[in-house]
């Protein structure tokens, strides 16, 4: 795999085949979300494989995006943020966001590995995906992933990658919107 070319490569895709992926594939996607970095390797994600149609167009409905249901598979990703909590205390809810994101790169660089193609959702009803899917009401639903072959419909075309914001419109250098590198000093041996 070229991580750089799989970086690049990957996009968000809305409209999915009828072809449905093997279900060892995602779970290994899923499993590459286990090596993120997490504070005090405490691991609080967890995640729902949905492959059932009735439940998957609930979520559909519960994201209010259509396309969401055309999936062969959904995967819901959630933190129970109870021992995080316990250790890290006020620091412990960006903790979860920041490994939930963490996690999730893996899991969305490893299914662009395999070919397979998904948008990440994080516009849903809360309390329908828990009802849906028997979450507790302790525990966040951090985003949805709709998962299968991308569907080439007529008149439709991937989007390109140069939309992209330019790396020297979002990097600064040793303050905010510090866009100079100081130059190099000499150094004295």
């Amino acid at each position: 795999m070229d991580l750089t070319k799989t970086i690049k490569s990957r996009r968000s895709v809305k409209h999915f085949s009828n072809k449905k992926p093997s279900w060892k594939d995602i779970i290994e996607c899923i499993d590459s979300a286990r090596f993120a970095p997490m504070a005090g390797n405490l691991f609080p994600l967890r995640f729902i494989l949905v492959n059932d149609k009735e439940k998957i167009q609930k979520i559909a409905n519960a994201c209010q995006q259509p396309f969401v249901s055309e999936a062969q598979y959904i995967m819901v990703v959630c933190s129970d943020c109870k021992l995080v909590l316990n250790a890290y205390e006020e620091r412990a809810e960006k903790f979860c966001r920041q490994e939930a994101g963490a996690a999730i790169q893996n899991f969305l660089l490893k299914l662009e590995e395999k070919k397979l193609k998904t948008c990440w959702v994080g516009y849903f009803v809360d309390y329908l995906i828990k009802e849906a899917l028997k979450i507790p009401k302790d525990v966040d639903v951090e985003a949805i992933f709709p998962i299968g072959y991308e569907s080439k419909k007529p008149g439709t075309k991937p989007k390109s990658t140069k939309r992209k914001k330019e790396l020297d419109s979002v990097l600064y250098f040793e303050e905010y919107k510090n866009k100079k590198m100081r130059k190099k000093e000499s150094m004295n041996v």
